[in-house]
């Protein structure tokens, strides 16, 4: 998981056991500086509580598995500088499709190509891995995210208006949004 040369490197984790020392607090640190940013990536109201976020990324780490939930994670220089998760339900009616969830980016490293990295990459091992044929995600409107994804191939196929309530009078839309063919 190392580069010298500023370059990312993309790697995936499908079992709790795979994970290198220090890749989970370095998880933790990202998510809470996301989520401490006003980054829609599972927290909605900073600042958030640590121990929330480091219980969070145990039960993810814990479902691990490599038919339904893998970890995608960017390096940079050996440091973490983004993950997101990808899962799939393998009940059969519904195992040609898998969601992305919790994408995100250390702040430092925005706009380098590290968060559509690892959407590109998590759209390969979904593919060629685990056989899926579609993927979805859900995005919190208002912050662009239809647009990041749109440049990536995705297309929005719906909206649940005002789903998402971060403050009193500050109700955002939830972005329905799908990629296929993989």
């Amino acid at each position: 998981m190392i580069t010298k040369d500023g370059t990312p490197l993309f790697t995936q984790f499908t079992a709790p056991g795979a994970l290198p020392d220090g890749l989970v607090p370095a998880l933790v640190d990202c998510w809470t500086e996301v989520s401490d940013a006003g980054g829609a990536a599972g927290f909605p109201f900073p600042p958030v509580d640590p121990a929330e976020v480091t219980a969070a990324v145990d039960r993810i780490v814990a479902g691990l598995d490599p038919a339904s939930s893998r970890l995608v994670v960017a390096t940079v220089d050996g440091a973490l500088a983004g993950w997101l998760c990808l899962r799939r339900d393998t009940f059969a009616l519904i195992a040609h499709w898998g969601t992305l969830h919790h994408v995100q980016t250390r702040l430092a490293v925005r706009g380098l190509g590290i968060g559509a990295g690892l959407v590109r990459r998590a759209r390969a091992i979904a593919r060629e891995e685990m056989g899926v044929e579609q993927l979805r995600l859900a995005a919190r409107g208002g912050v662009g995210l239809e647009d990041f994804y749109g440049r990536l191939g995705w297309r929005e196929i719906g909206r649940w208006p005002g789903a998402l309530r971060l403050a009193e009078d500050d109700d955002r839309d939830e972005i329905l949004m799908v990629l296929s063919p993989l």
